[in-house]
């Protein structure tokens, strides 16, 4: 096989505070386990789901945790174009995976969550996911508490909810979760991506040509696919294309994921009701996911982190590279 290595007045302030301190603990053991030698190297793909159930958002991914105050307006050192380009060099320096339509994407994080704001403290989280390359099987995935090694849960089917009725699931397979046949250059790729939208399950009603002939469209369907796996020059020009996008800045300050690795992040434009940042190492430029914060009342707050260890390739659920 092969592999490589989205309350009373001041609830944004403490929920800030709780998150600070839970992750500045998880940089500490991570650090340590740096020193201790074991260090595991991971790379882009991912999906969020989990305690949280399949995650719908599509700009959900490997969150990264900003310990500073949001809204630091002290002057970036680069402008998010110049940061895509960077990891989009860094993307073609990645050992490529192969997988055929049977095979399956295995990703593995960490994530740290709480179901939603003011619902006690936040919670740490080791997902194994099995998302099928070829988009011919529902993803499967199994969780345990960080704290707890052999806490491992059953394997767990995993289905898109209709966004009619979350009470309900869509009987659909998920998109294929292997990007093989992508357009490796950014032009290129934007009429590919015109042309091959993500499916976004839209409810009864919904204006489709509009939504789906928008021009932030092929942004969308772009960063859908960094939930699955990108093959190195591909990723290259998601990154480039990505540089395109207009309202993507720059997050000054040092940014520290749920596994204690410091990055830089990019906020991307487009959403509502409350922000979805993009997270780069800050010295290699590699890409370490995202991160999702609400806006109440005028305040941001975090609301789940998530840090992607390791993806791989391989024959079926709950197998292990």
């Amino acid at each position: 096989m092969n592999t490589t290595e989205r309350s009373p007045q001041d609830f944004e302030e403490q929920l800030l505070r709780d998150l600070s301190a839970h992750v500045a603990q998880r940089a500490e053991l991570a650090s340590a386990g740096r020193v201790a030698g074991h260090r595991t190297r991971f790379l882009r793909g991912w999906r969020l789901a989990g305690a949280l159930g399949m995650a719908v958002t599509l700009t959900a991914g490997a969150l990264a945790v900003q310990t500073m105050r949001f809204g630091d307006q002290s002057p970036p050192s680069a402008s998010a174009s110049e940061i895509f380009h960077l990891a989009a060099d860094a993307a073609r320096q990645q050992p490529e995976l192969t997988a055929r339509p049977d095979q399956y994407v295995f990703t593995e994080s960490l994530a740290t969550i709480r179901d939603r704001p003011g619902s006690g403290p936040y919670r740490t989280t080791r997902n194994q996911l099995w998302q099928s390359a070829g988009g011919v099987a529902y993803t499967q995935a199994r969780y345990r508490p960080e704290s707890d090694p052999n806490g491992w849960g059953e394997l767990t089917v995993l289905r898109e909810e209709d966004p009619a009725d979350p009470e309900k699931k869509l009987d659909v397979f998920p998109p294929p979760a292997y990007h093989g046949d992508l357009p490796t250059d950014p032009d290129e790729l934007l009429r590919y991506l015109r042309e091959h939208p993500v499916d976004l399950h839209l409810p009864e009603g919904a204006d489709e040509k509009a939504v789906y002939g928008g021009e932030s469209m092929p942004y969308t369907t772009a960063r859908s696919m960094l939930h699955g796996y990108v093959p190195p020059r591909a990723l290259a020009a998601l990154f480039e294309l990505l540089a395109r996008q207009p309202g993507a800045v720059v997050i000054s300050g040092d940014v520290v994921d749920a596994a204690g690795r410091h990055g830089v992040a990019i906020r991307m434009p487009g959403v509502i009701g409350g922000n979805d940042d993009f997270l780069f190492d800050r010295d290699t430029h590699v890409f370490l996911g995202t991160r999702d914060s609400v806006v109440r009342n005028g305040k941001e707050s975090m609301y789940a982190a998530v840090a992607l260890l390791r993806v791989a390739i391989v024959d079926r659920p709950g197998q292990l590279p």
